[in-house]
Parts: structure tokens; sequence; C-alpha cells
């Protein structure tokens, strides 16, 4: 059963330097209890197509195309009827834990906050719930740290109380924006064990955003490859893993570590993202490509395949290098 269902999202900015084309014609669907991967450099779109979802972007920005969540768009809805929906349906785990808890307040205040909101619990029984919560997220000794504030806690600490924060009230869907980000490895790795426990025992789906491709690998049923705000690829992780069939999915495969290879130099891509503001009129990676052809820097190649595995390259996969 499909639980989210986007699609030809559009997302813009309007500034005084111009328009900038952050997300542009993503589709995607999220099933009941699947993890879904948004993968890709810095500043392709990942970020903002979640916070579309909840209707956190910018003021300066705009949406078209879909967002559909139980029969009803998401983008369509005024703030009154998000709120409704914002932590108790569909909860965030923002990228860094530091920035996303308020300094000023106690952790038993902040993970209190959508119980109050959502299911007017206070006093005792919100504590037991907060204390609940704390234990499901592994946090010792967590009845004599309700007092404690974000200062307290150490860096995978306080990424387990963002975790904790996005489960007080048993959403449907979680979107974690890069929730390993400057965690150590060993962390990275309990963090997301912890997550596919709790989401195996309450069915829960997963949008999961991040540049780490090993963490996809261990953790994701299907990953969306996205470059300057564009799905270049889109399958089933194993069989993107297998079978990569995108130049830019491959560069980044060839980018990962591997301990088996000969010590040398890290393989990158060459050259810069595009300037969205400007977009290429082609194929927005050509620049980048080492399979580039004359009909890459003039047409913009649609994403075509079957439902089990799609991409967007005008090169046959049997031609590239």
């Amino acid at each position: 059963m499909t639980l989210l269902q986007a699609e030809n999202l559009s997302i813009e900015f309007q500034t005084p330097d111009g328009v900038v084309k952050a997300v542009n014609d993503v589709s995607f669907s999220i099933g009941a209890g699947e993890t879904v991967a948004l993968v890709g450099e810095s500043g392709s779109g990942k970020s903002q197509i979640a916070l579309s979802v909840l209707g956190l972007l910018a003021g300066n920005a705009r949406t078209s195309g879909t967002v559909t969540y139980q029969g009803k768009n998401l983008l369509e809805m005024q703030q009154n009827e998000l709120n409704s929906i914002r932590a108790k349906e569909i909860a965030m785990i923002f990228q860094d834990p530091m920035t996303s808890l308020n300094p000023y307040m106690t952790i038993e205040r902040q993970l209190n906050e959508s119980l109050e909101q959502h299911e007017g619990l206070k006093g005792a029984a919100a504590r037991k719930r907060v204390l609940e919560a704390m234990d499901a997220v592994r946090i010792p000794d967590a009845k004599n740290r309700l007092k404690a504030y974000p200062h307290e806690f150490s860096g995978g600490m306080r990424q387990r109380i963002v975790i904790a924060m996005a489960l007080m009230c048993s959403p449907k869907l979680i979107l974690a924006d890069e929730p390993t980000t400057a965690l150590d490895v060993t962390v990275q790795a309990q963090i997301m064990a912890l997550l596919k426990e709790i989401q195996r025992e309450s069915d829960m789906s997963v949008l999961l955003i991040t540049h780490d491709l090993g963490v996809v690998a261990g953790a994701c049923e299907k990953t969306l490859v996205l470059y300057a705000g564009r799905v270049m690829e889109q399958a089933g992780t194993l069989d993107l893993f297998e079978t990569p069939s995108h130049p830019y999915t491959r560069g980044l495969l060839r980018a990962v570590p591997n301990i088996q290879d000969a010590v040398g130099d890290l393989r990158s891509i060459a050259g810069q993202p595009p300037n969205q503001m400007v977009p290429p009129p082609g194929c927005p990676f050509a620049p980048r490509c080492e399979n580039r052809t004359e009909q890459c820097d003039r047409e913009l190649p649609p994403l075509v395949g079957d439902i089990r595995h799609q991409r967007a390259c005008w090169r046959p996969v049997e031609e590239l290098v």
C-alpha cells in the first residue's frame, strides 16, 4: 500500500538574483513499512523535498506538482491542517541535533511538546511517555536525565533524543535528513540499527536523506539518485548497486573507498554542479560526464525504464565507460 506519493514535484526559490530551480519534476512513492533513500551531492534538492512534505520551505519558495498523503495533497494544505499532521502522522529527524534542539529548554520539555499539541498529555502521563521514548532509543539513566539540557549529552545521545522526539506520537512516516551526519562510524551504525529496529516494531515508513551510500546499502529497499534537482536514476537498492546504469550513479559508487583496493588517490567526479539559476539546456550532468555526446548538451533526457529501474541518460548502458 502506498503511503506517500510525489508526482512531478518542482520547487523554486525567488531571490534578488533570479529564480533558483532547486527541484525539478521529481516523482516517487513510499509504501507502508518501506525505507526509501534520496542520495546525491549537497545541493541536489534532497532536503528541500523533505521540507516540502511538511510545508517547512522558506517563504520565497514556490512549489508545483503534488505530494499526496492519505488522499490529500500536502502542498495545498493550510498551516493549521499541516499542524495536525506534523509530528503526529509525519515526523522529521533534522540534520543537526545541536541546532534542532533548543539549548534553553530541558530534554523533558522538548519531548513533551508534541504530546501536548496532539494528545493533550501533561504531568505524570506525559513524563511516562517521555521516559518510554528515551528508553526506546537506548538513552541510559533516562529518569535522571529528564531535566538535563542538550549540551549535557554527547553527539550520539543528542541524535537519539532527536529520534525520540520524532517518535513521540508514533508517526506513520519519518523523514530522516542525514541522521548520521557528523557522527563517528560506530555511532552511525548504532543509530541506523536503532532506526531499523523501531521501524520493524511499528511498521513505520522512512524517507532517508543521505550522501552515504554505505548507509543506504544496509537500510533501504529503494533508492533515488538526485543531481541538480533531478532524478538521474531510481531502482531497488540492490539492483542499483549491482547494475548502476547512469554515469552519475557509477561515479558516486566509484568514489566510495574500498578497503580491498590498493592504496592510492581516492576517486572523485571532476567539476562542479551547475548553477540552478541558469541550468544547462541539456542533461545537467553533461559537463562532468565521461560519456557526454552532443545530444547530451542539447536535450534533456527523460526518465525512462520500467517500474523496477529507471534512468535519465541518452547513452545506452552498454556504451558507458
